[in-house]
């Protein structure tokens, strides 16, 4: 079997693992576990979904977090008084991740820290013995990407990736439905970020403030003059330190566009977008729009990314449209869908995390905590097969991302080989999957 297919098989099979995971209690209750089996905690990125991660563990049976990990210090002293306000609790402060990978009293990470640190902080975790979640995306370019899976594979760790949606149970339900063949043959996936971005000006460039340890924050990246239009969310707008939206919020849709219609990273790229709208410190194209074409399967995957003013697509802002012979069927955001059927367009079922409140699958699952909770419960059992969001989609769901991404800054339609996961005979796209890595911040080539 080639690498490809198992890739897809892969997908495929996990629709099916998580369903049955789903269908079971995602929380153990504490009292089956003695003070020794409690789960010490450490948080990456304490900024944005750091603040999610933090409650994340704190709501599991028997899970607590011990560390918060920020390069900024002046972060860390105000999430710390957040935490003793919030649970009574005193938290230890660390800069510098790798007195983190070094605590053997540390027993899970969690990964919040921008985009260009993401798959090299799982590597170290598995290497220092520990179990990661990862937010979205996994990686910053497709070939540490399968770094952090070969990484979690030879040291047999759990790696979670941090879309939630896999969780859902609703989400789930329509998964169901598409391997079912309820809207008939499904040939065609639509990820749609319509998210409201505005301007974020130019800050110029500035000394790094007092508290913040820049060179920690760089980590693996080219290190650019301290400007407020990086630190800390805006680096998002930068192809040194993020993906743009398609990797950033536009991960939870590559992933399912990829899960639904039960494909791999695929053969044909083109992309094209620009800056439309405002003269800021963005490098990143505002509106993007790319198409994947599975030529081997007949299939297709068309994205779209908007930062502004604009419709909806059957009412959807940020979400997907799956398309088969028989119908529609559209997931809204991360725990909803419907679908329509026929010429007529006639509603058909349809379904919602709140919904199903009080069914087989209200036991904790859907949302963020409940995807900590399959971590946490996946970690417990020391069982990768629980994971609703494992390593492997973690890899192809942000790769799906880089490849457009790749496509718009080449600006030409790109052939790529999945088995190999490089361009064919195209070495300009090729030095595109990987970056310059800044010592002492490299990801070797045998992890």
């Amino acid at each position: 079997m080639s690498s490809n297919q198992s890739r897809r098989k892969f997908i495929k099979d996990s629709a099916t693992t998580a369903a049955a995971a789903l269908a079971v209690p995602s929380i153990i209750p504490a009292e089956a576990f003695g003070a020794n089996d409690r789960i010490n905690a450490a948080v990456l990125g304490i900024n944005g979904r750091g603040k999610s991660h933090i409650q994340g563990f704190m709501v599991q049976d028997n899970v607590e977090v011990t560390t918060l990990c920020d390069p900024d210090m002046n972060l860390l002293k105000q999430r710390q008084k957040d935490f003793k306000d919030k649970y009574n609790k005193d938290v230890a402060l660390e800069q510098d991740l790798r007195r983190v990978m070094d605590n053997k009293d540390i027993d899970v990470i969690s990964i919040a820290t921008p985009n260009h640190w993401h798959s090299l902080a799982v590597i170290w975790a598995c290497q220092a013995g520990k179990d990661a979640y990862v937010e979205k995306p996994g990686s910053h370019n497709i070939w540490e990407g399968r770094k952090m899976v070969e990484a979690a594979e030879k040291y047999d760790r759990i790696v979670q990736h941090g879309v939630q949606l896999r969780s859902s149970p609703a989400v789930n339900e329509a998964i169901g439905l598409l391997r079912d063949g309820y809207i008939g043959r499904v040939y065609m996936a639509r990820g749609l970020v319509f998210r409201w971005r505005p301007s974020i000006g130019d800050a110029g460039f500035e000394p790094v403030p007092d508290g913040i340890d820049y060179d920690l924050w760089t980590g693996p990246a080219m290190k650019r003059p301290f400007t407020r239009n990086l630190v800390h969310y805006n680096w998002h707008w930068t192809f040194e330190y993020g993906n743009g939206d398609v990797g950033n919020q536009g991960i939870h849709e590559t992933d399912l566009c990829m899960w639904g219609l039960d494909v791999g990273l695929p053969t044909k790229i083109t992309s094209m977008g620009g800056k439309f709208l405002w003269d800021d410190a963005k490098e990143v194209p505002e509106v993007l729009t790319s198409v994947y074409h599975y030529p081997e399967e007949d299939k297709i995957i068309q994205f779209e990314v908007r930062p502004w003013c604009t419709n909806t697509e059957e009412g959807v802002t940020v979400g997907n449209i799956f398309y088969g012979d028989k119908g529609v069927l559209v997931v809204d955001g991360y725990d909803s869908y419907k679908t329509y059927l026929g010429q007529k367009r006639e509603p058909g079922k349809s379904g919602s995390d709140g919904a199903m409140s009080g069914s087989e699958y209200d036991r904790g699952a859907g949302g963020t905590d409940g995807h900590f909770a399959n971590f946490i419960k996946a970690v417990r059992a020391h069982d990768k097969t629980i994971l609703n969001g494992p390593v492997e989609t973690a890899h192809l769901s942000s790769g799906l991302a880089h490849l457009g991404n790749i496509a718009y800054r080449l600006g030409r339609v790109l052939t790529f080989d999945p088995d190999s996961e490089r361009f064919v005979n195209d070495a300009e796209a090729d030095k595109l999957l990987k970056r310059n890595y800044r010592p002492p911040y490299v990801i070797p080539e045998n992890v």
